[in-house]
Order: C-alpha cells, then structure tokens, then sequence
C-alpha cells in the first residue's frame, strides 16, 4: 500500500474516533436534556403497542362475537327444523288421468303427484293446498319417522287454494304447529319452509319475507286470494302445501306457488297467509263450504291516462269498476261500468265507469284494497257503503248488500 493510502486511511480513522467522541460528549453533556424526551418517545412507542394489543384484542372479540351470533343463528335453524319436523308430512296423491284413453289392460290410466301439508289439530286434521289434492283418487301422508296414514279429503276451498285432510291417528301421534299472525310480518324477517320438492322429503329452505300484502290469482278458480307473503326461501315443486314459518317456529303461511320460467325456484315465491286459513279452515272442518262476500264487478286500479281521460284530480286513487255482473250486488245498488274506450300504448283500456274511493269509510287505493277488504272483513248479506265518483265527477255514497260468490 502506498504512503499516501495510509495516511489517509489513517486520517479517516482519526476522524471517526473525534467523531465518536464528540458524539459521546455532546450526549452525555445533553444527557440530562434529551432523557425526558427519550422517555416521551419510549412512552409513546408503549402506547401505540398497547394500541395495537388493544385493537388486536377487538379484533379477536369482534370475531368470537361474530362466531357466536352465527353459531346461535345455526343453532335456532336447526331447533325450528327437529321441533316442527314431526308436524310436517309428506303428501302422496293417486289421480285418475282422463285423457281419454286405456292403459293396455283395459283400466283407467293414473298418475301420481306430491305435495306437502302440516297437522292442524289433534283430531287428525291436515291442511294442504287444494290443488295437491284435486281429483285425488287415493290420499297418503308420510311422516318424517316413516310412519303414514291413509287420508281422507274432508273438505276444499279452491278460491284460496287450501284443503283439509283428516287422518285416523291416535292424538299422541299429532302435534299441531302452532300458528302466528300473517298480518304482523314485516319486510326482511326469517322465513323457513319445509317440504318435500322434488321428492327430497323433509327438506329446509330459508330466507326472507319479500314482499307482503300481494294479490294473486288462485289457480284454480277465477277469483284472487289477498295479502299473500312473498319469499325468496326457495320454493318448488312438491312444497305446495307445506308450512312457511318464522324463527319462532310458527305457521304464518302455506306454500303455494311460485313465478318461475324454468319450472322451478327463481327467488319468487308465494304462500296463502295463515289468516285466510285460520278463517276458511275450521270451516272445511265441520264439513261445511266456505262463502266469501261477493260484489259482482271486475276492476282495475286508476292510471294516469284514465284520470286524464275522465277529467279527475291528478292523483285520484281508487278502483276503476270496468264490468258490473248482470244481477249481481253491484247491479242491484246500481252501480256502472266502463262504457268507453282509450288507447294507450296500442292497447285498448275502458273507462268511464263508477271509481270506488273507499269501502266502509276505509280509502280505496286500487283493486287490491277492495279485494282485501272484501275478504278479511265482509261475509254474504252484509251491507257496505261504497263511497263513489261517478261519471262526471259527482261524489256519491251507495250502499250494496254482498251477494255469496258463484261457483266457477
């Protein structure tokens, strides 16, 4: 190594040790001033440890909590499912197929069909769907314990899609679901149903209320059941007639169909509130047919173009009467149909009839509330006031003493 190298190497050298010096000096000169600080900042190295320690022990919490709510949520679940699976049965159906033919030994043909249903009473009574069990040539019911039962269909009421059957069982052999009110559900709430779609006996679907206070048509007669309960609890065939619970294990409707272009569930899901069954039911049980209240028109629900069209208020609310049955309640008060004809769209629209603002004092905002109204507060030979605009906006009030419905 040269002379110079050295030199500088040990002039660095040198430098460093003065460097560590003063360093050392300065600090132990400033020792007495810098030690609060040092402290601050040791003190505040600890806080934000004890931050994190704190935030990780949230954590963990919030994660046990989590775990724990799911957990109990699993736990209800599975307590509906073993306390109502004993009221739950399995519905087996032999049909007479009338296709006008023979099978090849010369007898009737026959087809077999499925459905649901839940024990009602002690007395060995079952209500299921109407059309489970239409034209039914032979009835049986399947327990979950595998035990079953011939059945006998004691009664029906096509209008709002429910029948009775009647098993003979010793009464410690039935438990009755308890039933809860369809008119409390709300939006968002658990529902559960149970049933056997597609032949998987005994299965358990959940999900929510969707929709509440629907109107749709029975599907075997001519007339619409009200305040039926939307789901999206996964609902297909071989589920009609069985139970829709809520957390607490209670009946709030029957399953009874659904809207679906593949045949099967879409999330869209309907079942007749246990309301409508709590009044037609015991009914059907002591072997007697259940009369709704009938008025006798057809109607639809104001549009703009009609209120246009009649020169209403913008916003009148009300049902739009477009056909008054001949010698019905509604012709008997003298109330009137639609006359006229609006285009809308292409399509033609009547107008011009009588608009029903309000049923016994109670508003009258579309057809819906009219059938609603009809059903849960109305029998055959009541009197209801209907509060009318007539044509050319006069304000009436007529009274309609309800007929019982035809028979389709």
């Amino acid at each position: 190594m040269s002379k110079h190298r050295i030199l500088l190497s040990t002039l660095v050298s040198l430098g460093a040790v003065l460097t560590l010096a003063v360093v050392a000096a300065l600090a132990f000169a400033g020792g007495l001033a810098l030690a609060p600080q040092l402290n601050i900042v040791a003190q505040a190295s600890d806080q934000e440890a004890a931050t994190q320690a704190s935030s990780s022990t949230v954590l963990t919490e919030s994660a046990l909590e989590s775990d724990d709510f799911l957990a109990t949520f699993e736990q209800a679940l599975i307590d509906v499912y073993q306390t109502t699976l004993p009221s739950v049965v399995e519905i087996e159906v032999t049909q007479r197929f009338t296709s006008g033919t023979t099978n090849r030994f010369g007898g009737d043909l026959f087809r077999q069909g499925e459905g649901s249903g839940f024990v009602w009473d002690q007395q060995g009574h079952i209500v299921t769907n109407y059309h489970v069990v239409e034209d039914a040539e032979e009835v049986k019911v399947v327990f979950a314990d595998g035990g079953s039962a011939k059945a006998e269909v004691i009664g029906n009421d096509p209008d709002a899609d429910l029948a009775v059957l009647k098993v003979d069982l010793p009464a410690s052999d039935l438990q009755p679901l308890p039933v809860g009110d369809s008119d409390a559900l709300q939006v968002g709430q658990l529902t559960i149903a149970i049933g056997n779609p597609f032949g998987q006996d005994f299965t358990m679907t959940t999900g929510i209320v969707s929709a509440v206070g629907r109107t749709i048509p029975s599907s075997r007669s001519s007339f619409s059941i009200p305040e039926v309960i939307q789901t999206d609890a996964a609902i297909n065939p071989g589920n009609s007639g069985g139970p829709l619970l809520n957390r607490l294990g209670e009946v709030v409707g029957i399953n009874t169909m659904i809207l679906s272009e593949s045949g099967s569930s879409d999330g869209v899901g309907f079942a007749v509130p246990i309301n409508i069954a709590r009044q037609v039911v015991p009914t059907l049980i002591a072997g007697e047919e259940y009369e709704y209240a009938w008025l006798g028109i057809s109607g639809n629900s104001l549009t703009d173009e009609v209120i246009e069209a009649m020169n209403l208020p913008a916003g009148t609310q009300g049902t739009l009467i477009i056909n008054v049955v001949q010698n019905g309640p509604a012709a008997e008060a003298g109330l009137r149909s639609s006359r006229e004809i609006l285009t809308v769209s292409g399509q033609e629209v009547p107008y011009g009839g009588d608009v029903i603002i309000a049923i016994q004092g109670d508003p009258v905002t579309g057809m819906d509330d009219l059938i609603t109204y009809l059903v849960e507060n109305t029998r055959p030979g009541n009197q209801v006031t209907l509060s009318l605009i007539r044509s050319g906006g006069a304000r009436e009030d007529v009274s309609v003493i309800l007929g019982a419905r035809p028979n389709n």
